[in-house]
């Protein structure tokens, strides 16, 4: 009967420790995807910064103060103030064009996540001419009230926006 009373309470823990891992599991795959569309809606954001509008951007930041900005025109910002004001800034020079994130590469810790992946497309200068965008660039999330928001954006600098 001891044999029996071992073998059934060590199934129990065994399914129990299956179904937690299951859960683990479930819960990354479900935060992952989570992180995937926040980064995706930082570039449709961006996109949208690109003809003055900053509403998008605005949405996907966190606004803490320990936010941090290292964007291809250069520069290191830090706070949400910070942060804003810079975006404000390129907002005002209405790039045009389009930048899309390519092979994306994301990795969910249980509050934090990074992604990374190149950003790949054009915008135009202040003299009107079409530059080409090809850089590299981090983004960093962090869960905040359930919802995945940008903590961090760091990039290659492009000549064309370095002051």
């Amino acid at each position: 009967m001891r044999n029996s009373v071992t073998i059934g309470l060590t199934m129990l823990v065994l399914t129990i420790a299956g179904d937690l891992a299951s859960d683990r599991a479930h819960a990354r795959d479900t935060d992952e995807k989570a992180v995937v569309e926040a980064a995706n809606g930082f570039y449709v954001a961006l996109n949208a910064m690109f003809t003055g509008d900053l509403t998008r951007m605005v949405d996907v930041w966190s606004h803490a103060e320990d936010v941090t900005y290292m964007g291809p025109g250069g520069g290191f910002q830090v706070g949400w103030t910070q942060v804003l004001s810079a975006w404000k800034e390129q907002a005002e020079m209405k790039l045009g064009g389009q930048v899309r994130p390519e092979n994306m590469r994301v990795t969910v810790g249980r509050d934090l996540a990074v992604a990374h992946n190149f950003e790949l497309g054009e915008n135009v200068d202040a003299q009107g001419k079409r530059q080409k965008v090809s850089i590299r660039a981090t983004n960093l999330f962090r869960k905040e009230n359930g919802t995945w928001k940008m903590i961090g954006h760091h990039t290659d600098l492009l000549p064309h926006l370095q002051k």
